[in-house]
């Protein structure tokens, strides 16, 4: 049976902003906190190190006032990243699930390895839970996203240790997850999207209760993904039966597109599909197919009915530039 792996990043980046940040590695990370839990969600055993950073020497004046993190702390006690990051994964073992609040600390956790060129041993596709997501599904409507400290004090846990230090956000995270009912939460796993597939036999469909969720292969523009027939099918989630659209797919951002199906057993599905640009400047799509009611149906129907009025909008500006900008003026050459 696997452990879980609770762990929580504090990271540094450039004080002077994004505009001198490495692109490789935005973000430095400055410590690492995880607890170890076993399959009934006991804390077996916990990880904790202070980084001296590399890259970004001075600290960010929001990360000093968050962390209540020094320089002179993390160049007394911290040690280099590659040796902190060796031993956690030493630590981790083998047979084990990361479990992270949020989806950024494992993303940020592979590009420090690869910017020092530690090896990342990790499965792919790399499968974790996002607790914070969890707590969404589970307790809110799903689309919510709380911080750590809201999901700690509605649920009445004990807050004996600060926030916003890396072992006390993850032990808080474990709480958190210790709290919830096992079966409502561990049907419902993410996938890391540090890797992604490259080739059509690595594309990854995953079914959950209540939709199923596509990941495609990379592609060299967004319109490349959409005319992938994979990548548009509107597939039913349950039966996974292909679907006739009432709805084809379109967009009001070029990031997010929506369709609409039916099946004759389950009813409305609703399809939505986001792009995403992988590591390697490429596009992939991640589509969701989720069965809905009229109301779900009819939010569709209004989304497509805003995007027509966007597009008149853009005709109309167009057609009152066009009428206000003067012809073109010329000389006519006069015959001699």
């Amino acid at each position: 049976m696997k452990n879980y792996i609770v762990f929580d990043l504090e990271w540094n980046q450039s004080p002077e902003g994004k505009s001198n940040s490495i692109e490789r590695m935005p973000f430095e990370i400055i410590e690492i906190g995880a607890v170890k839990m076993s399959a009934d969600l006991q804390i077996i055993s916990q990880f904790h190190r202070l980084i001296t950073p590399q890259v970004y020497t001075k600290l960010h004046y929001v990360i000093s006032e968050v962390t209540h993190m020094d320089m002179g702390k993390l160049k007394a006690e911290g040690e280099p990243f590659t040796e902190a990051v060796r031993e956690f994964i030493q630590w981790c073992g083998r047979d084990c699930r990361f479990c992270t609040w949020g989806s950024m600390d494992l993303m940020e956790l592979q590009r420090n390895m690869e910017f020092y060129g530690v090896e990342i041993p990790f499965e792919r596709p790399l499968y974790y839970y996002d607790v914070q997501k969890l707590y969404g599904i589970t307790a809110k409507d799903g689309k919510e996203k709380l911080s750590l400290d809201h999901a700690v004090e509605e649920l009445g846990i004990e807050q004996s240790r600060p926030f916003h230090q890396a072992l006390d956000d993850a032990y808080y995270t474990g709480m958190v997850l210790r709290h919830m009912k096992a079966d409502a939460w561990q049907p419902y796993i993410s996938m890391d999207y540090y890797w992604v597939p490259t080739v059509p036999e690595e594309q990854v469909t995953l079914k959950f209760p209540t939709y199923s969720k596509f990941v495609s292969r990379t592609f060299e523009t967004k319109e490349d993904a959409l005319a992938d027939k994979v990548v548009s099918d509107v597939v039913c989630p349950h039966c996974r039966r292909m679907l006739r659209k009432k709805m084809r797919w379109f967009s009001l951002n070029q990031k997010q597109y929506f369709s609409l199906g039916v099946c004759p057993d389950h009813g409305y599905v609703r399809g939505k599909i986001r792009m995403k640009k992988a590591e390697n400047g490429k596009i992939y799509a991640v589509k969701t197919m989720k069965a809905t009611d009229e109301t779900g149906a009819k939010s569709v129907f209004e989304k497509k009915e805003e995007q027509r009025k966007k597009r008149h909008q853009r005709s109309d500006i167009k057609k009152v530039k066009r009428a206000l900008t003067p012809p073109a003026s010329g000389i006519r050459r006069q015959s001699l």
